[in-house]
């Protein structure tokens, strides 16, 4: 392992870069440089082995580039460790990025009346209904309200992640904190089971079959689904815990909120069995083109390629802001929007770059975005590979996204 957790940044960085297909003629040349320039500068921090950053612009692909490596050069790979570069093809654990095909496919369901979003988990889900449980609404466990922020009771078995019985029975042992509807706290670790037993009490089927067959085959994804087919496995390069582990305090308060620390997270994530495991909220497999992709069907109100997969009145009411702006764990007690499952970009503060109100999206552990802008005509994706604790080169990372925002200037006030 290398002393600080860094991995060891190649002097020649054009020789770890990887170009996908892109048109500059609708657009300023030079603000696509800056913006690599700046994704550069944030890749010889160190802390990323692979970073992917694909932009489409009113639909064209204006820059799509990888760089740095897929396999070989994490901070616990040997040096002598075969070093296989990573493309803009290769995809990636998009962690809680996840967590906005969920929520679109939700909106999906709504729209056609499969469900409703004020219906009560426990008309789907019958044993969800101790200790105030009962209360709780689709629109609760959406906007991160539903009172169980933290998986109270016996650690869950990891061996029975895919089972809905066992799930379901977990899920309803659940205490909750407060009062569900009373306040929104991320709910990193009960999400992604309650999303998936509602959509399948709901439809009958999977969710992973759900967002297949409703969305991702329809518009001709490769990858964006929750997990991947066991022979996929080799083709997802893993992720890496970098840096310097996190101080006690803020390590134990990291650990409450999603399970564990990185260092204790990522290997597991790594494994065969998280990968082709059903997450709603974290096991989604993809790439930055593909992220940019779907969120250009978000940009253009629910269609792409003459494919209409929802009406623009559903994602305008999923996008409008559902509750008070306040500090939020999910972008380290910065303060941040939320619309119903959707996080929202602002002026001041945001997931997405500066000024940019319009913005919605997901962010994804650590240093991952997927964001639809539809004043500036932008739709992003941005993956990486490393997962780094708190280093002095952290704004290295929003810098990119600051860079993406001001080379769209927007083109509605307000």
């Amino acid at each position: 392992m290398t002393p600080d957790g860094r991995i060891r940044v190649p002097a020649d960085l054009d020789a770890v870069t990887s170009f996908g297909d892109e048109d500059h003629s609708g657009v300023d040349a030079s603000a696509i440089d800056r913006i690599w320039r700046a994704t550069r500068h944030w890749y010889a921090a160190g802390m990323h082995p692979a970073i992917q950053v694909c932009v489409r612009h009113r639909g064209t692909v204006v820059l799509d580039r990888a760089i740095g490596h897929g396999w070989g050069n994490g901070p616990d790979d040997p040096p002598d460790a075969e070093k296989i570069p990573v493309t803009t093809q290769t995809p990636f654990c998009v962690y809680s990025a996840a967590k906005a095909m969920t929520t679109t496919v939700f909106h999906l369901l709504a729209e056609r009346g499969v469900l409703s979003l004020d219906d009560r988990v426990c008309t789907y889900l019958p044993t969800y209904t101790s200790h105030r449980k009962d209360r709780t609404t689709i629109r609760h466990v959406l906007t991160h309200s539903a009172g169980v922020p933290f998986a109270t009771g016996p650690k869950p078995d990891l061996r029975r992640m895919d089972d809905s019985e066992y799930a379901r029975e977990m899920l309803g042992n659940l205490r909750t904190i407060y009062p569900p509807g009373l306040v929104h706290m991320y709910h990193a670790l009960t999400w992604g089971p309650l999303t998936r037993e509602i959509v399948s009490a709901a439809t009958g089927k999977n969710i992973r079959d759900v967002l297949a067959d409703e969305i991702l085959k329809p518009l001709g994804f490769r990858w964006t689904n929750y997990g991947v087919s066991p022979e996929d496995v080799p083709l997802v390069a893993p992720s890496h815990a970098t840096g310097k582990p996190l101080p006690a305090p803020i390590a134990a308060a990291f650990k409450l909120a999603v399970g564990g620390t990185t260092q204790q997270i990522i290997p597991f994530t790594n494994t065969p069995q998280f990968l082709t495991s059903v997450v709603p909220s974290s096991s989604t497999v993809s790439t930055a083109n593909e992220l940019s992709r779907f969120a250009e069907m978000w940009r253009r109100g629910g269609e792409l390629d003459g494919v209409r997969i929802m009406q623009p009145a559903t994602l305008r009411a999923a996008t409008t802001q559902a509750r008070r702006l306040r500090p939020d764990i999910a972008m380290g007690l910065m303060p941040l929007r939320w619309g119903t499952g959707y996080m929202l970009g602002s002026k001041r503060f945001g997931p997405f770059g500066l000024n940019a109100p319009a913005a919605f999206g997901h962010t994804g552990l650590v240093d991952i975005a997927v964001w639809a802008d539809p004043e500036r005509d932008i739709a992003v994706g941005v993956v990486s590979s490393g997962k780094p604790g708190g280093h002095r080169e952290a704004k290295r990372y929003p810098a990119v996204l600051d860079g993406i925002a001001a080379a769209f200037p927007r083109t509605t006030a307000g």
